[in-house]
């Protein structure tokens, strides 16, 4: 019996920036159906006043825009991915066409059973073109305000980018250039290990700047964190000691690029640095019910002296404001001392395509 596991990394998915939304979604039926009874009860009441409310007329009514709504979402739905591939004006004039072509079939329906009474020939007219320009007007101005709210979510996504980019390019020369210090204080005492660290930093460096996007997958940042500690422990030597609890984190969870390596370098600085014994630094991760944690800590000596932190604790803002700007308030970054150590926690939502076990 052998258990076999592979690991597929879901790939990104595109930013959908067609303007007309998914309307088969439960929130986005809700609120058509809403803004359809709204419809009704516009136009009921802006027929003549009679003595008594038209129950009736509301209800018929009611039901023949629901129709023409579910109709209309449901065909949109079937023909979006069609949609997307024409320019926004076209799309949006063959959604009108649509709802208007339904909106008189549904009123032929209706004429031929008399849901709405006899007419006579110019009434049959006059209701055909009513019907063809209140559903004209209503689907044009729906689709005006699906048009405005893409290009909105569109300049939002391009703020986001940018963001995060102007963090992310905050992060990598802090990183590189604590890196390069610890390198220059092995050229005078061992010159080839120093030259060793400048290759592992060649590669690391290297691996950093591999991929464009913002999200890597776990067993990537995992590897940069190796590389960077292995690093530090030429310079460090048996002072500094690792532990690592990482064994339930799925290889391809997403990560921003850079997390982990600022928080171990955190723990140097401030738990095996200023220590002569040295520490142990420990690195704890799991993902459980869609959200992924992730703490580090190291010893913490109060008597110890104080080393400068400004870019430390700069990269941990940058951190924090990162996985807030990917993954919303859910996010967190926190820090606290107990039991003479220091942890740093941090958690947030994510998705991941778990691993396939498979009896043989």
């Amino acid at each position: 019996m052998r258990t076999k596991k592979t690991d597929r990394t879901r790939p990104a998915a595109p930013f959908d920036d067609f303007f007309v939304p998914e309307l088969c979604q439960p929130d986005a039926l809700l609120g058509l159906v809403l803004l359809a009874e709204l419809l009704v009860l516009v136009l009921v009441l802006a027929e003549p006043m009679q003595p008594g409310f038209n129950w009736m007329r509301l209800a018929l009514s009611s039901l023949f825009v629901q129709w023409v709504m579910l109709l209309s979402a449901g065909l949109t739905c079937q023909l979006r991915p069609l949609l997307a591939r024409l320019p926004a004006w076209l799309a949006g004039l063959a959604c009108c066409a649509m709802v208007v072509g339904l909106t008189l079939a549904c009123t032929a329906v209706a004429d031929i059973y008399q849901l709405g009474g006899p007419l006579t020939r110019v009434g049959e007219v006059n209701l055909y073109l009513r019907h063809a320009l209140i559903s004209l007007i209503m689907s044009g101005l729906l689709l005006r305000y699906f048009y405005l709210q893409s290009q909105w979510r569109r300049q939002e996504q391009a703020e986001l980018r940018a963001r995060i980019e102007s963090l992310q390019a905050r992060i990598r020369p802090h990183f590189l250039f604590n890196s390069l210090n610890s390198i220059a204080s092995l050229v005078v005492s061992d010159p080839p290990k120093a030259e060793q660290a400048v290759l592992d930093l060649s590669d690391l460096f290297r691996a950093s700047l591999a991929r464009p996007g913002t999200l890597v997958p776990w067993r990537e940042e995992l590897e940069l964190s190796r590389r960077y500690l292995s690093i530090e422990q030429y310079r460090l030597g048996d002072r500094l000691e690792v532990e690592w609890q990482v064994d339930a984190v799925p290889d391809d969870l997403p990560i921003p690029q850079l997390t982990l390596q600022p928080l171990l370098e955190n723990a140097l600085i401030h738990g095996i640095q200023p220590r002569i014994e040295g520490g142990v630094v420990s690195v704890a991760a799991y993902y459980a019910d869609g959200v992924f944690h992730l703490q580090v800590s190291n010893p913490f000596d109060e008597a110890a002296p104080k080393l400068p932190s400004r870019g430390t604790q700069q990269a941990l803002h940058n951190i924090d404001a990162r996985l807030t700007a990917l993954f919303g308030p859910a996010a967190s970054l926190s820090v606290e001392r107990r039991n003479a150590r220091y942890y740093t926690c941090l958690r947030y939502p994510c998705a991941t395509q778990k691993q396939e076990a498979r009896t043989v």
